[in-house]
């Protein structure tokens, strides 16, 4: 697979990309979307593995998503058989992803708890506060529960970005897990400029919608409508944002068995 270098201004479109694909079968990718929310809440519960195994599968969520944008580009209507796709091209390719995923699980689990060691556990504290209803203001406020979330973004956004190609380097270059990792973190690296536009319009567009909602609302005098509002277009923001995914590796490698759909 060849790398390649994109223009910072990729980076927006690759969101864009992701919503016109999305508006062509929103209801399909949305019932995607809710599987997969689904099955995260049945794995999560499973005692002592739940969390551990919830964070292994979202490697190969994240590649089933491509796998259906690329089914939308194609003209097909993406199924839910997307997410067992991938272990379909033999063991070797199902080890591989196997791999990868309790790779990232235990990565993101050394991450978090090095992220609870340096916050002292007031993002933790809050956390089982608010499972038990108990969460107030005051604690949500607390400077060092400030920090410890700004600490979390800083160490997982490498964590995210060492692990952003890795499944679909697996699924459609044959890579070796390390491999996967290790051009992973050079393609995000070398577009490091489109990956941030992404980041940014990404920021843009939630507060947008966020100021947008509540003057909307607050002109009708009916502001605690904002929260009501907010879930459905987090549903689809969430939705398109996995619905992009595809194009961000499309368009940093040249894949020979991925067709360039729809680069622009």
């Amino acid at each position: 697979m060849k790398l390649r270098l994109v223009g910072a201004s990729r980076g927006a479109l690759w969101v864009r990309q992701g919503f016109r694909v999305f508006f062509r079968q929103p209801l399909a990718f949305t019932a995607l979307f809710f599987l997969f929310m689904f099955a995260a809440f049945v794995v999560v519960t499973l005692p002592w593995v739940g969390g551990l195994a919830m964070l292994a599968m979202l490697p190969v969520v994240t590649l089933g998503f491509m796998i259906a944008t690329r089914e939308s580009l194609l003209g097909r209507f993406p199924l839910p058989g997307v997410f067992i796709a991938p272990f379909r091209h033999g063991r070797e390719h199902t080890r591989s992803l196997l791999i990868l995923g309790v790779a990232y699980a235990l990565a993101s689990l050394a991450v978090m708890s090095l992220a609870d060691w340096l916050d002292g556990g007031s993002v933790s504290a809050l956390q089982e506060s608010m499972a038990r209803a108990e969460a107030t203001r005051e604690m949500m406020d607390d400077p060092r529960v400030q920090s410890g979330l700004m600490l979390r973004l800083v160490l997982t956004v490498p964590l995210s970005l060492l692990f952003w190609h890795a499944p679909a380097l697996i699924h459609w270059g044959g890579a070796t897990p390390a491999k996967a990792v290790f051009f992973s973190a050079v393609a995000c690296w070398r577009n490091k400029w489109a990956f941030l536009v992404y980041a940014l319009t990404w920021s843009v567009i939630v507060g947008l919608f966020g100021v947008v909602a509540t003057l909307f609302f607050s002109l009708l005098s009916a502001p605690q409508l904002v929260s009501l509002a907010a879930f459905p277009a987090a549903l689809m923001f969430s939705t398109v944002f996995y619905v992009s995914l595809y194009f961000t590796f499309v368009d940093c490698f040249e894949p020979a068995s991925v067709a360039a759909d729809n680069r622009e």
